[in-house]
């Protein structure tokens, strides 16, 4: 097994395991898909504010795992490559030219108007391999259904013991 993969599953599973300092991440925001839509279209301001949310929440939730790196100096590269979830790999390329080890992306697939999937998946900057990933569905449109449905993800999928998509 790659030791750089055993030094990420044991810092982010078993904390004060791994006496590496944390692996830097890029963690971009959550993005919206709707596929009921041909060609896709822009989120609507309760939607913006909402995935604002859950990012916030990701981030959270992914402090003092990994260090996170801003995303900012790469913003006109990352909105020319949106969304993430559909570029091929272009999200790794970013985080690495941030100076990151992993790029953190994730998505919301509207179902309806109350039933959503969060997509979260932890990538390889430097090979683009997923390493983690998780989804939920959300069976509600609130703030808190969407809070929690992130908190849990993270926790079950991205930070729990097995390791989701292990190889």
């Amino acid at each position: 097994m790659n030791p750089r993969i055993t030094v990420l599953a044991l810092a982010l599973v078993l904390p004060g395991a791994a006496h590496a300092a944390p692996e830097k991440a890029a963690i971009f925001g959550i993005e919206l898909n709707d596929p009921n839509v041909v060609g896709g279209r822009k989120a609507r301001p309760d939607e913006v504010r909402r995935l604002g949310l859950v990012t916030d929440e990701l981030r959270k939730a992914l402090s003092g795992t990994v260090e996170p790196v801003e995303t900012a100096p790469q913003a006109a590269e990352i909105a020319k490559q949106a969304p993430l979830f559909k570029c091929d790999g272009c999200a790794a390329t970013i985080a690495k030219s941030l100076g990151a080890d992993l790029a953190v992306t994730g998505f919301v697939d509207k179902g309806s108007n109350q039933i959503f999937n969060l997509n979260v998946a932890i990538s390889d900057a430097a090979t683009g391999k997923v390493l983690r990933a998780g989804q939920v569905v959300i069976r509600a449109d609130t703030d808190d259904t969407w809070a929690h449905a992130m908190r849990w993800v993270v926790k079950n999928r991205l930070l729990a013991e097995p390791l989701p998509n292990r190889s």
